[in-house]
């Protein structure tokens, strides 16, 4: 049995420039906490600190992370801006997933907070990655090229920690990207719920088809 817990780690608000919107809006940063038969993992950790004038562009709160290191065998971002991985350097030596592509762009600069990179246990792949049985690394890009989801099979149904693939769950499926094919395919007909990093609501039911 597959588990899910979603962690509120806080909010910061996003200009309204950024995302094409008439007035800044508030959004939340969350992560989500995997229990299944083979152990724990980490879905995202939060927004990271070291950089006081992201602080203040974004009037960032934060909220604990109170997740034991002991507790969590993996971690896995969805992409490496500071609002994801914030958390990752409490888990020393816990492997942290992500494509080799993201890292390769992070770690060239003018990416993220520099200083969130070092002392992660970074485990680089590339494309699909089964962790266990009904645990698949879907990459999804679009807000990022190396952005990647969790996709999480129940057996009557799935679920998609969709990361920031994109922001909101309104805006779910538009512009449709190609990696919903792919994930339409892997639920064959079963519904999937769709939870993502920087909104509370959530989508339910079929993948949107290609329009």
């Amino acid at each position: 049995m597959i588990h899910v817990t979603r962690l509120d780690l806080g909010h910061f608000v996003r200009p309204a420039e950024e995302y094409g919107g008439l007035h800044a809006r508030v959004e939340p940063a969350l992560a989500y906490l995997v229990r299944h038969p083979g152990g724990t993992l980490l879905f995202d950790t939060g927004m990271g600190e070291g950089s006081p004038e992201t602080d203040a562009h974004y009037r960032i709160v934060r909220r604990p992370l109170a997740v034991p290191p002991v507790e969590v065998d993996l971690l896995v971002n969805c992409h490496l801006h500071f609002d994801h991985i914030g958390g990752n350097q409490r888990f020393p030596g816990t492997p942290a997933l992500v494509q080799r592509a993201e890292l390769a762009t992070a770690r060239a600069g003018a990416y993220t907070i520099d200083t969130l990179l070092p002392g992660v246990a970074w485990t680089e792949i590339d494309g699909e990655h089964e962790i266990a049985p009904g645990i698949l690394v879907l990459p999804t890009p679009g807000h990022v090229d190396g952005h990647q989801s969790l996709l999480l099979d129940h057996g009557d149904r799935l679920t998609l920690l969709a990361g920031q693939a994109y922001d909101t769950a309104a805006d779910f499926g538009t512009p449709y990207r190609p990696w919903l094919g792919r994930l339409a395919e892997r639920a064959d007909g079963r519904p999937v719920r769709v939870l993502f990093a920087h909104d509370h609501a959530h989508r339910e039911g079929a993948p949107p088809p290609p329009g």
